[in-house]
């Protein structure tokens, strides 16, 4: 059984490339890659997962819809993935206990979590906002793995 330190080693191997795995209406699954990371909750502080998504990707709207994703951190035979609900923080998507003021901040939070970093945090956060950028944390109340 993997646990979240495995998945914060596989993590930093792979610079945060994952494969992240939403439910269609038609109950088939879409699956595309992202950058994501462990990090704490903002509001909750509990370890989670943590990406960032463009603010109209069907992805992200699929995600309004069904509150739930399965992302699989993975480097050659070693894997581990995680379900679980997702809270959204961003320009569009607002959250109990987190002021809104502070999203640029956590967008590079996350970021930096999934192993980014930058030269320009200014245009960074343009970018970002522009793109109407969205925080996701993945609850991890699934995780399954080998290695």
């Amino acid at each position: 059984m993997a646990s979240i330190a495995d998945i914060e080693r596989l993590a930093t191997v792979e610079h945060g490339l994952v494969t992240i795995s939403v439910a269609r209406e038609d109950e088939s699954v879409h699956s595309s890659v992202v950058n994501a990371g462990v990090m704490d909750h903002p509001v909750t502080g509990e370890r989670v997962i943590a990406a960032v998504l463009r603010g109209p990707s069907w992805k992200l709207g699929r995600l309004r819809q069904t509150n739930r994703c399965t992302i699989l951190f993975r480097v050659g035979w070693d894997w581990a993935s995680v379900d679980g609900p997702v809270d959204l923080i961003g320009p569009n998507d607002t959250f109990d206990g987190f002021d809104s003021a502070n999203v640029a901040t956590l967008l590079r939070e996350v970021f930096v979590a999934a192993g980014g970093t930058h030269d320009d945090w200014d245009d960074y956060d343009k970018v970002m906002a522009e793109d109407e950028r969205t925080a996701v944390f993945v609850k991890p109340v699934r995780i399954q793995g080998r290695g």
